[in-house]
């Protein structure tokens, strides 16, 4: 096989494909990216054997064929060629030969007949979702996956099809991330799945502003098709547990906060709390709350937020970064902050389907 390419595109096709190539693998092949030159456009195939990616480029193309090559070292290598053009010509024996400018380099390949396949999606079941609701959606909720891997069912994205609705699902026991978007699809559709964490992560690099998203489902796999990249994975098995148990009833108390205040009060006031009294407290009085962090060891700070609150005087302490979380990640102006009591869980909403549960902590005096 041999094709020219220009630098910027080998580049580009590449980056969009290596972060699936794991690190430690036994089996040499998952190292390597395939590459299938044919019909002026150049294929870049990776996996780890439980999410595989696929995109293309434009390229020359001057004898097709296909090859796999290591995909670290060949990004490695296209990243620092000295010219914008690249020639790329492989033998029979998988040896590639790179030319650019005044650089060569010759790297040994793998046949693409050890590559494994990615999976066949044939009756699978079909769903389109504009692109900006699903990244939306990912974007507030992923920060809130598990990645303790001993509660395995929690290291993914709950997401349900059903009722007409899209309901994506983040929870880590301390913390519960929820988002809902109406979505048309036939009722014979309904389902539910779970989406692993790196083929959420891959997905929210692939997903634009325009168009939309082919989602098609199996019974064990998913496949994501957006513009020219394909992306498969494997779904988690297992039963994801009754998340709207935990969602608390009616509150008591709603506080509108001014979304970027809060976040930057936090931020300040958490320089002082320490791993071992990991927590801030909010103080709660008339028309005002008080944001604060208290470490025997470190120190203590102090910040007040003029709110509209009248209601009773009250105080409940949070982690930091799981307060902060939701607030880095939505872009609405003001967020409401529910709360029934200091030992009930609070509640972030905004105006719209979003929702975010989150524990108080148990805090000593002071």
């Amino acid at each position: 096989m041999k094709f020219r390419i220009s630098k910027e595109a080998f580049l580009d096709g590449l980056q969009k494909v290596q972060h699936v190539v794991s690190t430690r693998t036994t089996l040499p092949i998952l190292s390597n990216v395939l590459l299938v030159a044919s019909n002026g456009r150049l294929q870049f195939t990776t996996t780890d054997l439980d999410v595989g990616i696929t995109g293309s480029v434009e390229a020359q193309i001057e004898r097709e064929g296909a090859t796999t090559l290591p995909a670290k070292r060949l990004v490695n290598i296209v990243r620092e060629l000295p010219a914008s053009e690249v020639e790329v010509s492989v033998d029979a024996k998988n040896v590639a030969s790179i030319q650019s400018g005044p650089s060569f380099f010759k790297i040994i390949g793998l046949s693409q007949d050890e590559f494994p396949p990615l999976p066949d999606f044939g009756g699978a079941k079909e769903f389109r979702i504009p692109q900006i609701v699903l990244r939306d959606g990912l974007r507030k909720t992923s920060y809130a996956i598990s990645t303790d891997e001993t509660r395995y069912v929690l290291n993914g994205i709950f997401t349900s099809f059903r009722e007409g609705k899209l309901t994506l699902v983040a929870t880590d026991g301390r913390r519960l991330a929820m988002i809902e978007n109406d979505l048309e699809f036939p009722a014979s559709h309904e389902t539910d799945v779970i989406i692993p964490t790196k083929a959420v992560q891959e997905l929210q690099r692939l997903l634009g502003e325009a168009g939309d998203v082919l989602v098609r489902l199996s019974d064990s796999q998913i496949s994501f098709t957006v513009g020219e990249s394909l992306l498969v994975s494997k779904l988690i098995e297992g039963n994801y547990p009754n998340y709207r148990q935990v969602i608390p009833g009616d509150s008591t108390e709603r506080v509108p906060l001014n979304r970027e205040a809060m976040l930057e009060t936090v931020r300040r006031v958490s320089l002082l709390s320490s791993d071992k009294s990991n927590s801030v407290k909010l103080v709660f009085g008339e028309n005002q709350i008080e944001v604060t962090a208290n470490s025997p060891d470190v120190g203590e700070a102090r910040e007040s937020m003029d709110v509209a609150y009248t209601g009773k005087a009250m105080q409940i302490a949070f982690n930091p970064d799981f307060l902060k979380a939701p607030l880095q990640n939505l872009d609405a102006e003001t967020v409401y902050l529910d709360l029934i009591d200091e030992m009930s869980p609070g509640v972030i909403r905004i105006d719209g389907s979003f929702l975010y549960v989150l524990m108080p902590m148990r805090v000593t005096g002071g």
